[in-house]
């Protein structure tokens, strides 16, 4: 344990390589800014991260008790020359050594495996490094292109993933339906195209679209060889809808086969002096291995001073066999159960303690509660509970403030406003 909080605090140290402006002066983090862009030429630095020290009980006869320390940092570097816009996108986490190679404990969550086997009733740990791509962006009139890739980055699948989403800025857990609706948020090698005008964005990449093994700290490359597009539409600077769709080549480790994946979200964001309120839903499909898993979540933070609550309801559906015995069914014939929808309610809040050179500090505590199928009750309980106990350190925001609503492979917001604040 000793370990883990060492290793979170040097994510904290990453920050220092901002430069003395953040150190010295950053905004406060629940304000939403608009500065004006870096001159021409220059380079400018946003970054957002967080460390997270979680106790997490899970309930019922799958559960157990763990403490962990989940983190992340991301950092946006931009510069301009006349009508052309440079980027660079990173993101890393010490996960790998700070939660572990099976991740930490999640009821009725499935997806990736550990030394050959598949994790059950676990979230895995995200990579040491989830981002790394460059972008260009030109204007032309009243539109602007743009091209990104990288060795690590975004397909241009899904909604804006959990970790950035303001809706949900006090669950420190993954979502149920995290492989619905995220799971392509970390793919090595991508690459990207857009076009960008007035209210609406259209997306398409090429990508990787396997899942990352288990060796978390080196870098999983492979053939572009699976898609992806997807179409926002932006009808005011609160609010954001997306549709995307993917075929996914050979994404599971375990089992053979491709995937077609889809999606469909709405949020909505309004930022105030001293907080904010958000709102998102989603739905999304895979289908996969010869049958169809559906998805849905809504989810909404209300933020006050130093006061903010968050809930989430999802309804997922989950793969039975794998839940009940924790193996893949190679056998076709062994398969006999259909997907089972489990319902999940999770309610969380926090209390910010301190902000101290752009540094904030927080407490809090979250419990979910589950309507299990009739096919898992022996497996996981009638009625298992869930609860979390966190403190919470968010880094030194950049000057555009905390990246809510930030898509890697755009390099900006999808709340109306960009990351160079036009």
């Amino acid at each position: 344990m000793h370990l883990r909080s060492t290793l979170g605090v040097v994510l904290l140290g990453l920050t220092l390589t901002a430069g003395p402006a953040f150190a010295q002066s950053t905004p406060d983090p629940q304000t939403h800014h608009h500065p004006a862009s870096p001159s021409s030429g220059q380079w400018q630095l946003n970054q957002d991260g967080v460390v997270y020290g979680l106790f997490n009980r899970q309930g019922g006869p799958r559960g157990g008790t763990e403490f962990v320390v989940p983190n992340w940092w991301m950092g946006v570097w931009t510069s301009e020359h006349g009508p052309h816009q440079f980027g660079i996108n990173a993101m890393l986490s010490l996960d790998p050594a700070t939660v572990g190679g099976r991740g930490y404990r999640e009821l009725f969550q499935v997806g990736e495996a550990y030394e050959g086997a598949p994790l059950v009733d676990r979230q895995h740990p995200h990579d040491f490094l989830m981002q790394l791509a460059g972008t260009w962006r030109r204007s032309v009139g009243g539109a602007s292109v743009m091209f990104s890739g990288g060795l690590a980055g975004e397909p241009t699948l899904g909604p804006v993933a959990f970790m950035h989403r303001p809706s949900a800025a006090e669950l420190p857990m993954a979502p149920l339906g995290h492989h619905t609706f995220d799971s392509t948020h970390i793919s090595f090698g991508v690459v990207t195209a857009s076009l960008d005008r007035g209210r609406w964005t259209l997306e398409g990449s090429a990508f990787n679209g396997r899942e990352p093994d288990d060796e978390r700290w080196d870098l999983d490359l492979g053939p572009l060889d699976s898609f992806a597009g997807r179409v926002w539409f932006r009808p005011t600077g609160n609010f954001a809808f997306q549709f995307s769709s993917g075929r996914l080549k050979e994404p599971e480790e375990l089992v053979p086969g491709d995937a077609v994946r889809s999606t469909a979200s709405g949020s909505w964001f309004r930022p105030r002096n001293e907080g904010f309120d958000a709102v998102a839903a989603g739905y999304g499909v895979t289908s996969a291995h010869g049958e169809l898993r559906h998805g849905t979540f809504g989810e909404f933070t209300t933020s006050r001073r130093t006061m903010a609550l968050s809930a989430r309801l999802e309804l997922q559906q989950v793969e039975t066999d794998l839940l009940i015995s924790g193996e893949v069914p190679h056998d076709a014939d062994l398969a006999g159960h259909a997907p089972s929808n489990v319902l999940a309610l999770t309610f969380s809040g926090s209390r910010r303690l301190f902000t101290w050179h752009g540094f904030e500090g927080a407490v809090g505590a979250g419990f979910t509660t589950y309507r299990v199928p009739d096919a898992l009750r022996e497996t996981h309980g009638d009625h298992p509970v869930s609860f979390q106990v966190f403190a919470r350190v968010r880094l030194p925001a950049g000057p555009m403030g905390r990246m809510w609503n930030m898509v890697m492979s755009q390099g900006h917001r999808m709340d109306g406003a960009s990351m160079d604040g036009r």
